[in-house]
Parts: structure tokens; C-alpha cells; sequence
């Protein structure tokens, strides 16, 4: 192991990888990055792998744009060996009430005004996308055939092997114990295989940030809550876009393999880090999923999973350094949309810690919005 760094990246699923790939890319040496088991062992390897452009805010329009439009043509910037998998079979956003048909039709203005092809849609019109929508529980709707689907296996692997030719050090299988802070700036990091010198540590351990930046004597405002998903058996092509509802708290997408993949959010699933899996997520899952889309009924279920979503309090990710600890660096509380973001985080956190001009100004995700009482509010999550 390395005794040394320019920069300790902690964390091995895409926001890492990203970060990595898009430091050693604008010339920075000396990069280690850090992951406790194996690559995507975390949230992204566990997370439903959507990938949206529709949102309610101008700069995450932003950002999903600028990462969809990267994903498009992943495979040859990184010359990666095998395939990403990025299915563009669309999202269609189901609308059960008049105020959600409001805040789509203001969601697909801003979005066509910033590029984005989507479009407001009837209930017929939902049907000729996927026929056997239950409409009864649906007035209308927005769609956008650009959005789609990634492998985060594969995806985080081509950032990785991209990182690695250009110089980057992965230590898998490597624990971080503790951050060394003098004087208030970072002076190290220790590991259970052994200690790493560095003045730069950016930290993007997903479920579990919050305790990496305690190591370092900063109180992050997050906490990780469990998300479970299920997966069906593989079937034929039945439906080409995700369809997500967020009122009727669903979204189910068919995978480019053919199983189908659904997930649900609860209020009441356990903050203190467990990754089992329940029951009940089943049951709720499974009315949902034949009362909206009947024609699923017969499928079976495979397995069942879960994944931790690292949730801040307006449920938007953190990016950049902590106010009083020099060289401390987070891209952490992503609230489930982690894995959307990776290449747009990649740039925005490489291009601040080496104070390079913004491709994608963040700068309203900063750490301190908090104490300043700036939330930043996405109306549009699930």
C-alpha cells in the first residue's frame, strides 16, 4: 500500500470511480482510493439503476443532462472491453392527482427549456407506451424516451479500469479506521493494512459518510435508511420505459436481462444501517404492482434486496469541502440518486478540489446550506 497521497478517496461504488477517473484525467497524480470490500459493494451495486432527466429543479435537470449525455457515449471514452448497458427505453411518470399533473406540466417546461425531450402525456397516450397500464388510477402523466436504465456493475467498472490506466491506486478489501486532523487540516489516513499520508481526503462512502466524516470531527446532517427492491424472473420484452408513480409510491422497470425490477419508499424502514429484508416491503410491493400494472400478476419473484439510501434533510447530495476541517471533501447524501449523478459528480468534485472552473456550478449543494437554512427543495423524488 501506498504511504502517501495527493488525494484518499474513500468509497468504491460510481461516485468514486467518477471521481477518480475525472482527477487523474485533468492531470492529478498520486490518487488512492479506498474501498472496504469490493467494488460496488454499497448502494451502487444495490441500487434499481434508473436513469432520469424528469425533474422539478433546474440544476438537477442539469446535471441528470449532463450525465445521461456522458452514459450515451461511456463505452468508447473509457474504451471499456464489455457494454454499460444503457437502455434508453424511457421513464414514463405516472400523475394520480391534479396537483401532480401541475407540478409535471411546470416540471416538462423547465425541462424543454433546458434541452430535455420530454412531454406531457394522457392517460391513452400511457397505454400506447405500456399497454397494459391500469389507467383507473392514473389522469395523465410526462414521459421522456431519453431516460432509461445502466449496469452499475459494469458502469463503475469502467470508471475503474479507465482510473487505473491513468494511474490510480484501488485498494480493495482496506478498512478505514480513523482521519488525522492537525491544526484543522487533514494530515492522513489510517487503515487497518496501514496508514496513508495525504493532505486531501474526499469522502464518498454512500451509506456510511456520516461516519467517515465523524472520524474527521465533522457532524454531517445525514442518516442511512434501508430501500428494499425486488426482482422477478427473466420474461420477453414486455415494457420498454421504467414507470414510476409518486403518489402511488412505485417505480418497476424491466431490465435489459428481462427480469423486472420494483421498488417502494417507506418513512417507516430502519435508520440504523441493516440491509435485510422484510416482509412487509414484499406484500406492499406486490398489491401495488398488480393494481397498476395487472398484466404482472403471474410473474415470480425471485430474490429481494436492499441497499441503504444516505438521506439529507432537503434529500439532495453534498458537494465539497467541510467548512472547518482544510482538505476534507464530501459527495455524500445523495438520497438514493447517487448513481444518476455519477458522472456529473465525477466533474464537480474533481473540478473543486483542484480549483478548476465549474463545467456544472453546484455550489448550492454545498455543506453549510444547512446551518444557513437553504434547503434545497426537488419536488419530483420518490
Amino acid at each position: 500500500m501506498n504511504k502517501s497521497a495527493s488525494v484518499v478517496i474513500i468509497g468504491g461504488g460510481i461516485s468514486g470511480n467518477a471521481i477518480a477517473y475525472e482527477l487523474a484525467k485533468r492531470g492529478q497524480k498520486d490518487i488512492v482510493l479506498l474501498e472496504k470490500k469490493f467494488l460496488t459493494a454499497g448502494s451502487t451495486g444495490r441500487c434499481g439503476a434508473g436513469i432520469r432527466m424528469q425533474w422539478g429543479t433546474k440544476l438537477n435537470c442539469i446535471m441528470s443532462k449532463y450525465s445521461v449525455e456522458r452514459y450515451e457515449h461511456l463505452n468508447e471514452e473509457l474504451d471499456y472491453e464489455h457494454d454499460i448497458e444503457f437502455k434508453q427505453g424511457g421513464y414514463l411518470m405516472c400523475a394520480a392527482t391534479s396537483k401532480e399533473m401541475e407540478q409535471f406540466a411546470l416540471n416538462v417546461k423547465l425541462q424543454n427549456s433546458l434541452g430535455i425531450p420530454s412531454r406531457m402525456i394522457t392517460p391513452q397516450e400511457a397505454l400506447e407506451i405500456i399497454p397494459y397500464i391500469n389507467t383507473d388510477y392514473m389522469i395523465g402523466g410526462a414521459f421522456c424516451q431519453k431516460d432509461g436504465h445502466l449496469n452499475p456493475f459494469h458502469t463503475t467498472q469502467a470508471f475503474a479500469n479507465a482510473a487505473q490506466r491513468l494511474g490510480v491506486c484501488i485498494e480493495k478489501f482496506t478498512t478505514v479506521t480513523g482521519i488525522d486532523v492537525d491544526n484543522g487540516k487533514v494530515i492522513g489516513v489510517q487503515t487497518d493494512k496501514g496508514y496513508i499520508a495525504t493532505n486531501v481526503v474526499v469522502d464518498c462512502a454512500g451509506g456510511y459518510s456520516q461516519y467517515i466524516a465523524k472520524m474527521a470531527g465533522i457532524d454531517l446532517p445525514l442518516y442511512s435508511q434501508r430501500h428494499q427492491i425486488l426482482v422477478t424472473e427473466p420474461v420477453e420484452p414486455l415494457q420498454g420505459p421504467m414507470f414510476m408513480g409518486f403518489a402511488h409510491n412505485i417505480y418497476c422497470q424491466q431490465s435489459p436481462h428481462g427480469s423486472f425490477i420494483m421498488g417502494r419508499g417507506d418513512d417507516e424502514e430502519p435508520k440504523d444501517g441493516r440491509i435485510t429484508s422484510g416482509w412487509t416491503f414484499l406484500e406492499e410491493m406486490a398489491k401495488n404492482c398488480v393494481k397498476l400494472l395487472p398484466l404482472l400478476k403471474d410473474l415470480t419473484v425471485v430474490r429481494q434486496w436492499s441497499g441503504l439510501y444516505n438521506m439529507s434533510p432537503d434529500k439532495q447530495p453534498i458537494y465539497g469541502h467541510a467548512p472547518n476541517v482544510e482538505g476534507f471533501y464530501m459527495a455524500s447524501g445523495f438520497s438514493g440518486h447517487g448513481f444518476m449523478f455519477g458522472p456529473v459528480t465525477g466533474v464537480v468534485m474533481a473540478e473543486m478540489i483542484l480549483g478548476l472552473s465549474p463545467t456544472v456550478d453546484a455550489s448550492q449543494l454545498c455543506f453549510d446550506r444547512f446551518e444557513k437554512g437553504q434547503l434545497f427543495i426537488e419536488p419530483s423524488v420518490v
